[in-house]
């Protein structure tokens, strides 16, 4: 292979863990959809959304990562949703409010420090589905909330991983 292709087959992600953490990580994302999809077959609400597939990776696989921390999770679902119902109100076709609900939820989410990847789907999701208003508010806050909840709790499980991760204690303010 050429030298100067290198940089784009090398792996970037550091050796962490072991076989046993790696299996966790996977029956968590399993878990973590799994009661999803349990939420949309009692409330028959369309809970179980492909953006928590991806949020999963990230809850579960890089708890670590900025991208995966509650405030991110939330928060940035939070803002995607609402700039999609805005959006859609706003701009004449799908595919522009799509495309205008992206740009904005990136954009918004970096200002207010809360990027999680997988919200930036919610107006694409909106855009070519019918799940709309209050119901795309419900199914997304919710579902991020419920995830959010099974890896606080699939965390604490051995071999543990610090989730949410905690501010040294040099940078949280005295009382």
């Amino acid at each position: 292979m050429p030298r100067r292709l290198h940089h784009f087959v090398h792996r970037h992600e550091a050796r962490v863990g072991n076989t046993l953490t790696h299996l966790k990580s996977g029956l968590g994302g399993a878990i973590g959809i799994g009661a999803v999809g349990a939420a949309a077959t009692l409330t028959h609400e369309p809970f179980l959304i492909a953006p928590f597939g991806a949020s999963a990776v990230l809850l579960f696989g890089q708890p670590h990562s900025p991208l995966a921390q509650p405030a991110n999770v939330i928060g940035g679902y939070l803002v995607a949703t609402l700039v999609t119902l805005l959006a859609l109100t706003v701009f004449p076709g799908a595919w522009v409010a799509a495309a205008a609900g992206v740009g904005i939820a990136i954009a918004l989410m970096s200002m207010l420090r809360i990027t999680h990847p997988p919200a930036g789907a919610i107006p694409i999701l909106a855009a070519t589905s019918t799940i709309q208003g209050g119901t795309l508010l419900g199914v997304v806050l919710g579902g991020s909330i419920g995830l959010v909840g099974v890896a606080s709790l699939h965390h604490w499980l051995p071999p543990r991983h610090e989730y949410p991760k905690r501010r040294p204690a040099k940078d949280v303010a005295a009382p």
